[in-house]
């Protein structure tokens, strides 16, 4: 008897009502150099989205997991996801981001060059336009993960970790941080375990719906704050002084459930 083979990778996708862009990403994933494990937490889609992706899945034949978690929030879609991921490596993915074939192969050689010290691995996500603004959005990235090591400069959607130290860190948990930019707070949490890496040949495309994302950022004093805190003070920057200011403003991770290109479609 073989014991069944097991792959090093889990990939993530927390899905509220993502019917126009669940399939693409789908289709990027299937096309991955490398085997994973995919789960799919539905956090309440009422659009149709989950049963063309069962389709789509079983099509391309991807080995995946589709996970139900009512409670609204993303956090709380990402929590349930992680719960169920097994491997040494997992990928935190959004339903509306393109991932190119090799996504998957460069983040392993990342980690496996950097070895055990490197708990997190971060593509960068260059605007949907090419050219140079797509190669000067990527330099960025990288100069800035070089500058500024312990802190973090993109998207969820662009992030992998070692499972065991992102367990270790607490992982998504709306007890821990139930508001928005939780991928920021929960980086801080990951690097105090080790290191991270960027790479300008490690990329993935997000879609362009969110360009407006002025209700749920920091303002900009809050995010010089956050540049210029020493990493031993961050967790008290993170926990005292934004967690009440976000509160006030309504910026639980919920707001993001919000989906204002839907309205200007119809």
């Amino acid at each position: 008897m073989h014991e069944a083979f097991e792959p090093r990778w889990s990939v993530v996708i927390p899905v509220y009502n993502e019917r126009d862009f669940l399939p693409r990403t789908l289709l990027s994933l299937a096309a991955q150099t490398v085997p994973f494990r995919l789960i799919v937490v539905d956090n309440g889609s009422t659009d149709g989205c989950i049963a063309e992706a069962r389709a789509l899945a079983a099509e391309h034949g991807l080995d995946v997991e589709f996970l139900d978690e009512p409670q609204p929030g993303q956090v709380h879609a990402l929590a349930r996801g992680i719960a169920a991921a097994r491997g040494e490596l997992i990928a935190i993915c959004d339903a509306d981001t393109w991932y190119p074939p090799d996504y998957l192969a460069r983040a392993t050689a990342l980690f496996d060059a950097r070895g055990p010290d490197c708990v997190a691995v971060a593509a960068c996500n260059p605007p949907t336009e090419r050219g140079w603004r797509a190669r000067l959005a990527i330099w960025h990235k990288v100069l800035a993960g070089r500058v500024l090591p312990w802190q973090n400069h993109t998207s969820g959607a662009c992030h992998c970790f070692r499972l065991d130290a992102l367990r270790r860190a607490g992982g998504y948990d709306a007890r821990l941080w139930p508001y928005v930019l939780k991928d920021h707070e929960l980086m801080n949490r990951v690097l105090r375990l080790g290191s991270q890496a960027y790479d300008r040949r490690l990329w993935c495309v997000p879609s362009d719906r969110r360009r407006d994302r002025g209700g749920v950022r920091w303002t900009p004093g809050e995010r010089l704050l956050y540049h210029v805190t020493p990493f031993r003070w961050q967790d008290r920057l993170f926990h005292r002084i934004l967690a009440p200011r976000f509160a006030a403003r309504g910026l639980g991770d919920t707001v993001l459930r919000a989906q204002p290109w839907q309205s200007m479609s119809e």
